[in-house]
């Protein structure tokens, strides 16, 4: 594939000039190359942006890439591929979210069955390749060697043309609505503060703990989070996972006690850090926090368990109709909330209860039933005609199946 034409941005007065550009713009393409292999932040180490025939690559360890808010915080839509991490990037790198967003592989799950990387979403809309020299490169170093400036603007040039293909089929089949708010979510995901309390859930060991030793687990998975944050270090580098846990076992008072922990280097204990440790675990002693109760919902009765996986079926199926991603109808934990009525259940929103959450609610009030025809699943009125089926023995099917009678009994 040809290199699409772009130009090289590390200057304040380049990206000053690339702002003004973009301003009126009513939309644009943004990717991101970042490291996080040594950060708690990601590293961003470019940021690639296309526009009306224009691509431009912003060098954001060269010059503060914080205007760039002026435009990515407006009323434009940004395009961009699987944008959870470029989010990230963003909020890191220029202070900022876009107010709006399109992103290709949320859209393409709408039209296709499958997960579709950049690359080979653009060899299917656009029937063209992108390079991949690039691909796993250090993008930290400088200068840049052009194999990695050519693919940077590769994975941004493409993108204004696969939305404008994907936005039309979107449109045709109507699902744009469908689309839109999946891109609201992903927004709402992005917003969401880290809550360094909540920590300790991504340390596996933790999850068993209970009592005060979970009280001491939170205290410290708290403090490593924060502690990570602000010298921009991997938590790991800060204290293991299994150092939390040896430490919130123990409940050490004191250097000499943590020292003697597995997991804990006699450096670490008795150095700068020692203190906060152990002041993180008297703060879990006396808290002595607790999980609050899972919020009670009512139980999947017994004679609802055997339809969610009948129902599962029918999701397949429908999502095999539709030629949609499964996951984006429906998961089985989804189907079991709407059963057991949960107040949150995904399947009572949007588009979705439209599409499935009312057909499930037919289906367990019995107004409806599913049939297994040529092949596939079918959803059909329910005639309430009952097969008079007779059994060996005289048995006859009887109102939750058959009631099998033997001999003379």
């Amino acid at each position: 594939m040809t290199a699409a034409p772009y130009r090289y941005v590390d200057t304040a007065e380049g990206l000053g000039e690339v702002v003004d550009a973009l301003r009126g713009q009513p939309r644009y393409a943004l990717d991101t190359e970042f490291h996080r292999e040594k950060g708690y932040w990601p590293d961003p180490a470019l940021i690639q942006i296309a526009w009306d025939g224009q691509i431009a690559l912003i060098d954001p360890l060269a010059v503060d890439p914080r205007p760039l808010a002026r435009v990515i915080g407006g009323d434009a839509v940004m395009v961009a591929h699987a944008a959870d991490q470029d989010l990230e990037v963003l909020d890191r790198a220029a202070e900022t979210a876009p107010g709006r967003i399109f992103d290709t592989q949320i859209a393409a799950r709408f039209l296709g069955p499958d997960i579709p990387s950049l690359a080979s979403l653009c060899e299917r809309e656009l029937g063209r390749g992108l390079p991949k020299a690039g691909r796993l490169t250090d993008w930290l170093e400088r200068p840049l060697r052009r194999a990695q400036l050519d693919y940077a603007a590769a994975d941004v040039a493409c993108l204004l043309d696969i939305a404008d293909r994907q936005a039309a089929r979107l449109d045709q089949w109507g699902r744009r609505a469908w689309a839109s708010d999946e891109f609201e979510a992903l927004l709402r995901r992005a917003r969401e503060p880290r809550r360094p309390e909540e920590a300790w859930k991504r340390i596996k060991e933790a999850r068993r703990l209970r009592g005060r030793t979970l009280s001491v687990a939170r205290s410290l998975a708290a403090w490593r989070e924060r502690r990570a944050a602000e010298t921009n270090r991997p938590v790991r580098f800060v204290l293991s996972d299994m150092a939390v846990v040896t430490i919130a076992e123990a409940a050490p008072r004191s250097a000499e006690g943590l020292a003697k922990l597995r997991g804990v280097d006699s450096g670490l204990a008795r150095g700068r850090l020692g203190a906060p440790i152990l002041a993180a675990v008297a703060e879990g002693i006396e808290l002595d926090w607790r999980p609050p109760p899972a919020p009670k919902r009512p139980r999947l009765g017994r004679d609802l368990k055997p339809a969610v996986g009948l129902v599962s079926t029918w999701i397949q199926q429908t999502a095999r109709d539709l030629a949609i991603d499964p996951s984006m109808l429906a998961t089985r934990s989804d189907i079991e909330a709407l059963m057991r009525g949960d107040a949150d259940a995904r399947l009572d929103r949007g588009w979705r209860a439209d599409l499935v959450g009312a057909p499930i609610r037919r289906l367990v009030a019995g107004d409806a039933a599913l049939a297994f025809e040529s092949g596939a699943v079918v959803f059909e009125e329910r005639s309430r005609r009952p097969v008079d089926h007779p059994l060996p023995g005289g048995g006859r099917p009887g109102r939750r199946g058959y009631n099998h009678r033997s001999g003379d009994d």
